[in-house]
């Protein structure tokens, strides 16, 4: 909540919280535990400084946590859905995954997961970056919705030289090694900045790391050393029995990393 009050100040968002109350239950019991949903939220919107001057919306639905969630987020045409980062339930999580992932996965709006203790408004950003269309749209989604605007950006990209392995079993010089591995570098870095330019993300001010390594121990090694503020990170399309089993890099770094992360879906 506090972070969601932070965010609507530079660019005049409206704002609304929602709180789901469990529907299988007793009726009475449901009506009960929404009118006490009420008066709490309420009280924490009253007391709560981040959100002076803003007047906020407060909203009770019933349903399944993550189904409210997303039928309150499209009667409110929303841009941005912020959560806090629930605990997990392992057993529950590994075959139907979190609140936040359902709403990401079967959703389509952008979802800001908040980690940390909320104390200033995001300063520093780190954006996972692939040649594909989901992270511009993830970068121009952070811009849109003023998450980049004034912070401090750095784009990391991972890279697997593919040869690499096969160069090792068939006993090449390390020298050899090295250098292929430098010749891949240098291709991957000007693919990128050429991907970057083509959808006229060229802002200067904006810093590029390229490491090698799958990309989620890309990230989370360069999220470890830069410590941003929050990392932005698009979200592939894929069928959802894929998801289930597979998992996909977004939900990897948002059950693994310490934190805040926004979570931008493909364009729809």
């Amino acid at each position: 909540m506090r972070r969601a009050g932070l965010l609507p100040r530079d660019n005049g968002a409206e704002l609304t919280f929602v709180h789901v109350v469990d529907d299988d239950q007793p009726p009475d019991l449901v009506a009960l535990e929404k009118r006490e949903a009420e008066r709490i939220l309420g009280e924490q919107i009253g007391g709560m400084g981040e959100l002076s001057g803003l007047r906020p919306r407060a909203l009770v639905v019933a349903g399944d946590p993550f189904d409210g969630i997303l039928r309150a987020a499209a009667s409110a045409s929303v841009d941005l859905i912020v959560m806090g980062a629930h605990r997990k339930q392992l057993l529950r999580d590994i075959f139907v995954g979190t609140t936040i992932e359902r709403v990401i996965r079967t959703g389509p709006f952008s979802v800001l997961m908040v980690n940390r203790e909320v104390d200033q408004p995001y300063r520093t950003a780190l954006a996972a970056v692939d040649v594909c269309e989901p992270s511009v749209s993830a970068i121009m989604t952070g811009i849109t919705l003023g998450f980049l605007g004034g912070t401090r950006l750095a784009l990391v990209h991972a890279f697997l030289p593919l040869a690499k392995g096969q160069m090792f079993r068939a006993g090449f010089s390390r020298g050899t090694i090295d250098g292929y591995v430098a010749e891949e570098r240098v291709r991957t870095s000007r693919d990128l900045i050429k991907f970057l330019y083509a959808n006229g993300l060229d802002h200067q001010g904006w810093s590029i790391r390229l490491e090698e390594g799958s990309p989620l121990e890309v990230i989370s090694k360069t999220a470890e050393q830069l410590r941003p503020d929050v990392l932005v990170i698009g979200t592939h399309g894929r069928k959802e029995i894929a998801r289930a089993f597979l998992g996909s890099v977004t939900e990897e770094v948002m059950r693994s990393l310490d934190v805040d992360v926004l979570a931008v879906p493909p364009l729809r």
